[in-house]
Parts: structure tokens; C-alpha cells; sequence
């Protein structure tokens, strides 16, 4: 099956482009088109009503570019919203979420930690994953401020090394193996995480599952793109393109636009 329109993919902000990369690694002959709502990250202190509203919008302008497929690449907005989008529009949805299950299942010390925005934390789809693992001590963290900072490109600045102290040696104290990043924007934060956390710590990001989730609903129901030229990458933000270019290592196309 062939289908050369566009995977979509949006988030609060630039953090979803850690969501993008795996899906581009692995399906690099498909044309995307990202969309960075900056503007209004973080999505984590919204309502959600508010993180429902903002995703029809971003899915809205999505579907306007004709994707054939929308990658929710938020933990906050799949978890408040993407109910609501499926009901709504008739596209495939691909969401993320925190991936608390393999975390679960490989638990030696029976205790995981979890760092993901109140949105996430609180939502109804976080509480029911979470239900799942009654014999497994889940302890969580928000992370205050750590997505404002990464958006202002302020990943190695030393508040982002205190902030990220602050919420991990609690963990670290209540002898946890295993850490779960509850948000698309925490994966840029790997390396300091990984100064700070003893290596017998496993790291786990949705990334990678998500990327093959949407090669395989594309194999299911949407159909690849046609191999005929190199696959085009669009990015558009709202807001200013420095911090998302400089993620993207100046190598695509940035478009500004108000949205």
C-alpha cells in the first residue's frame, strides 16, 4: 500500500523531536512535518480542557498539510487529549506514554521512579497504567521547571544540574533500578541524568516503541510513501526557531509561524 503524504507530528515544544528521531531513523524514506507549539509549553500546569483545545488546534493545522498520520509526541497531551482526538478526527493516532510497563516487568528492586509533568502524572490514563503494578512501589517526581529550561536552551546550565538533583536523589535514596522519562523533552537530559544517577540505574524513554508503533500501524493501514526522491523534513514552531534549530543541529528547514 502506498501513500505519500506526510507522518505529523506535534508537541508543546521541541522536546517531541526526540520522538521524531526515532521515527526518522527508522522510517527514513517518509516525508514529516513537525509542529512545535513553544508558545504555550509547557503543557504540564495546563487544564485540560486547555491541552484538548491546543491539541485539536495543532492537529487541526496538521491535517490542513495532509498527514496521513499524527504522532502525539507529548506525554501530557496524549494522556488529557487523545481520546478526545480519535473520537473527533478520522486519522490514525499514535500516542506516548510513559513506559512504565518494561520498567515494571524488570524490576529487580521492585521500585521505579518516574520523572513526568503534573499533567502527566495526574492524568486518568497515567493512573490506570500505574493500577496495573500493584506490587511494584512507583515513586514520581514532576519536574518543576525542566521543560521551561530545555525550551530556552538551558539544558546544561547549572539550575537544570540542581533541579535535576533535587528530583533524582530522593530516587536514588529509595533504591530504585530503574528511572522512566515521562516526557518527551526529558530524553535531551539523558547525559546530566546519567551524572547524577549510580550506573546500575536503567534509563527508559517511549522513543523507540513509539517509532515502531507507527511503522506498523502505517504497515496496517496507511501505506508508505513511495520511494522516488529523498524524503523532505519540515519543522514549524510558533515562537523563536533558535533553540529547535540548534536541537535539529542546523541540518532541516525551521519555519516560524504563528498558529
Amino acid at each position: 500500500m502506498t501513500n505519500n503524504n506526510p507522518i505529523g507530528l506535534f508537541d508543546s515544544g521541541i522536546g517531541g523531536t526526540s520522538i521524531w528521531k526515532e521515527i526518522h531513523q527508522l522510517l527514513p524514506n517518509e516525508d514529516t512535518i513537525y509542529l512545535a507549539d513553544s508558545k504555550n509549553a509547557p503543557y504540564g500546569q495546563k487544564s485540560k480542557d486547555e491541552i484538548i483545545h491546543l491539541s485539536s488546534k495543532n492537529t487541526e493545522f496538521l491535517l490542513n498539510q495532509n498527514c496521513k498520520i499524527i504522532v502525539v509526541a507529548c506525554n501530557t497531551a496524549t494522556t488529557n487529549a487523545i481520546k478526545e482526538l480519535r473520537t473527533k478526527y478520522d486519522i490514525p493516532f499514535i500516542g506516548i506514554e510513559p513506559a512504565i510497563k518494561p520498567a515494571a516487568l524488570h524490576s529487580k528492586t521492585q521500585k521505579i521512579g518516574i520523572l513526568a509533568t503534573k499533567g502527566t502524572l495526574n492524568s486518568e490514563l497515567f493512573y490506570k497504567h500505574v493500577e496495573q503494578f500493584q506490587d511494584i512501589q512507583i515513586i514520581e517526581q514532576i519536574g518543576f521547571g525542566l521543560v521551561e529550561l530545555i525550551e530556552n536552551g538551558e539544558i546544561n546550565s547549572k539550575e537544570m544540574k540542581d533541579l535535576l538533583k533535587k528530583y533524582l536523589n530522593p530516587m536514588i535514596a529509595s533504591n530504585i533500578d530503574y528511572l522512566v522519562l515521562g516526557c518527551s523533552h526529558y530524553p535531551y537530559l539523558i547525559p546530566q541524568i546519567k551524572k547524577i544517577l549510580p550506573s546500575n540505574i536503567k534509563i527508559i524513554d517511549s522513543g523507540e516503541a513509539v517509532a515502531k508503533q507507527t511503522k506498523k500501524i502505517l504497515d496496517e493501514k496507511v501505506g508508505f510513501r513511495e520511494i522516488n526522491e529523498k524524503s523532505k523534513q519540515l519543522f514549524y514552531t510558533n515562537t523563536n526557531p533558535k533553540v529547535l534549530i540548534e536541537i535539529l543541529e542546523n541540518k532541516f528547514k525551521v519555519i516560524e509561524k504563528d498558529f
